[in-house]
Formats: C-alpha cells, sequence, structure tokens
C-alpha cells in the first residue's frame, strides 16, 4: 500500500552534464538518447527502447502532448515550443537543489556551468574531469617533456574553483592496471608515447596507461589538499568500454589508497556492476556510490536495479545522480524515476513491517540530498 513517504524533497544531482541549448532535429535527438557511435538500424527507432518508452510516457505531456505518442511527433513539438523553453520547462520541473557538473566532455556543444544555473533557476557547481584537463594541456604544450609539469599546474589551477574532480580510467585503460603513483621516469616515457600517438593520429586523445595513472595520482593529492570527492566513471557507457574490466572490483587497491588518504571516491552509475559497488561502499570508509542515468536507460525496469542498489550498500553512502547529457529529458526523467522506483521499495519495506514511515523518510534525505552536501561540502 502507497504511504506518505516525503519523496518529494529536493535532490542534489552530484553527477550531471549541460543540455543542447539548440533546437534539435530527429536524428540528433536519437543520438542524445544512445551510446552508441551509430544510429539505430534502418527502419528502427531509439524511442523503441525502455528510454524511449519513459520519454514518450512522461515527457510527452510536460510539452502538452499525449503520453505515448510517437518519436517523430514528440521532436517535431519540441522544436516547436524551441529548446529554450523546453529546457526550462523540464529543468524546472526536477525539484532540485543544486547540480554538480562535469564540464569535460563535449564542452563545446552544451551549456557551461553558469548558463545550466541560468537555465535551472538553481546554484551550479563544476566538477573537472582530469583527463581533459590533460587533453587541453597536450594540444598547448610545447613537447612532451614539458607536459607533465604543466599538466600538474593547470590541474591545481583548476582544482581551486570546483567542487570535484572526475576521472574516466575505465574508458581508457580499464581499472585493471597497475594502480601505484608511477615513477617520474615512466611519466616521462609515457608522455613522450603519448605525443608520439597524437601526431601519428592527427589528434589528442589520452589513452596512455602512465600518463592517466600520473593524472590519477595528481587528481587523488589535490582532492586531499581541497577535501572533496573524486568521481569514478564504473562500467555503463559507450564503445570505448571494454566492461568485463570495468567491474569496480579491479581497482581495490586504488580506492584503499584513497581510503588511507581521506579522498572520497563517489562510483558513478556503476550498470551492471550496482552490486559491486554497494559492496564496495560496504568495506570502504571512503567509497560512495549512485545509480545514475541507468534508472533512465531501464524505464520500466528500474525497480530491479534500484534494488540491486539497496541490497546491501549502507544508506548513508548512496548518492542521487542523473547524469544527463544533452537532453533536458534525462534531468526530468532521472529524478522521477530515482523518487518513483525508491519509494516502491520503501513502500514494500514497510508493508512487511522492515522499516518505518520515520525510518523511510531519513533513508530519502540521506541519499537525496544529505550524503552529497555532506562530502562536497556544498555549504
Amino acid at each position: 500500500m502507497p504511504t506518505d513517504i516525503a519523496i518529494d524533497i529536493p535532490l542534489i544531482d552530484h553527477h550531471c552534464h549541460g543540455v543542447v541549448p539548440q533546437d534539435l532535429e530527429l536524428a540528433r535527438f536519437e543520438a542524445l538518447m544512445s551510446e552508441s557511435y551509430r544510429p539505430a538500424p534502418a527502419g528502427t527507432s531509439q524511442f523503441d527502447k525502455p528510454l524511449g518508452l519513459v520519454i514518450r510516457r512522461f515527457c510527452a505531456p510536460m510539452l502538452d502532448l499525449e503520453p505515448f505518442c510517437s518519436g517523430e511527433e514528440y521532436v517535431e513539438k519540441r522544436r516547436a515550443l524551441g529548446a529554450q523553453e523546453v529546457n526550462r520547462r523540464l529543468l524546472g520541473a526536477c525539484g532540485l537543489d543544486s547540480l554538480l557538473i562535469d564540464t569535460g566532455h563535449r564542452s563545446d556543444s552544451i551549456a557551461d556551468v553558469p548558463m545550466m544555473a541560468e537555465i535551472s533557476g538553481r546554484p551550479a557547481h563544476e566538477v573537472v574531469r582530469i583527463e581533459a584537463v590533460a587533453e587541453h594541456v597536450a594540444r598547448n604544450c610545447s613537447d612532451a617533456a614539458a607536459f607533465p609539469q604543466a599538466f600538474a599546474e593547470e590541474l591545481a589551477a583548476r582544482a581551486k574553483t570546483a567542487i570535484g574532480l572526475k576521472t574516466i580510467v575505465a574508458y581508457r585503460v580499464t581499472f585493471d592496471i597497475d594502480q601505484t603513483p608511477p615513477t617520474k621516469e615512466e611519466i616521462a616515457r609515457g608522455a613522450d608515447r603519448w605525443f608520439a600517438d597524437n601526431q601519428a593520429r592527427g589528434k589528442v586523445r589520452l589513452g596512455d596507461v602512465d600518463v592517466i595513472r600520473h593524472g590519477l595520482w595528481l587528481g587523488g593529492e589535490l582532492c586531499r589538499q581541497h577535501k572533496f570527492p573524486l568521481q569514478v566513471h564504473v562500467g555503463f557507457g559507450d564503445p570505448d568500454i571494454y566492461m568485463h574490466a570495468c567491474d569496480p572490483t579491479h581497482f581495490t587497491d586504488f580506492f584503499r589508497s584513497m581510503e588511507e588518504w581521506e579522498v572520497n571516491c563517489t562510483l558513478l552509475h556503476n550498470y551492471p556492476f550496482q552490486r559491486e559497488a554497494a559492496w564496495l561502499a560496504e568495506i570502504f570508509q571512503n567509497v560512495y556510490y549512485d545509480v545514475g542515468v541507468i534508472l533512465n536507460f531501464s524505464g520500466p525496469q528500474a525497480a530491479s536495479i534500484m534494488g540491486e542498489a539497496l541490497e546491501m550498500g549502507p544508506f548513508f553512502k548512496q548518492l542521487y545522480s542523473s547524469d544527463a547529457f544533452g537532453l533536458a529529458e534525462l534531468y526530468y526523467l532521472g529524478q522521477l524515476q530515482f523518487r518513483r522506483v525508491l519509494k516502491q521499495h520503501l513502500d514494500r519495506w514497510i508493508a512487511d513491517g522492515m522499516c518505518n514511515l520515520a525510518e523511510a523518510d531519513r533513508i530519502v534525505a540521506m541519499i537525496a540530498t544529505g550524503n552529497s552536501r555532506r562530502i562536497y561540502a556544498l555549504d
């Protein structure tokens, strides 16, 4: 039986990105619904999957459309209203406390931190992506020998105005790597290899394991100095990922080192490793986790994902995030799915006599806001 759990409290979205401020045609909208580099096969649509289903079910009424309208109708109406109005409606209805925005991915095509604060009407803060800073420095660095110091200086400068750092080590080299601090010699050789590879490929993309290790330990030290978390991408992502080696239990040695430094590590989205993430949060004092964007991509099945995340993880270690990128729909659905499925589980616990209303409200408050406010020092 449904209860009066206070599920509508404001949320701190501790991991998200900017939205596209321009109108979107159908093909580009569908591209932002997918982690693939390629469009859906001819004759099919990204709207015909769990994420597409919940967009048409829950977002369509927000644009004055009937639920379950076609994808073509949805995007046509979206264009008629204009991106500014759509973004305002959807973000304004999210009930957010604040946004912690990763600015390191395709930042030239989406709204920046001040613009996101304006669109949402809520405070927005920057989370700096370590690998993106390394790539920026490499593009402007005279040679490989100058890179390590220039990178360290730029990352330190960016950290001064940030609220956290993030690594995508799992994307680039997996978690199954040497997790000790690299020596100066290893860093120098890694920079040489990387610069040579960039020149051969004609573009800058960080994929050298020793340069990435250098960034991890620089980032960890800065997090220790500034007393803010290190966000760690886990699992779910685009075709760059070798999923079997993105299980966060491969990264146990690094988490242990950060625990010794009293640096909190927040594991992002985690699918299909939400159980592993919850276990790591149980055994390490410094590990936190969320199920973020997976609640959107799993659509009607989101309750099963949330259920696994709640199986054993401490309530004081789970966080809310949407991991919304590009589409305001992902912000709106992120909070809606989170509220909906968390309440489903807590209602069942209450009905089974395993919880009461006061305890359920405490659990919601911890996951929705309290845990992020504590570890990100938002006050």
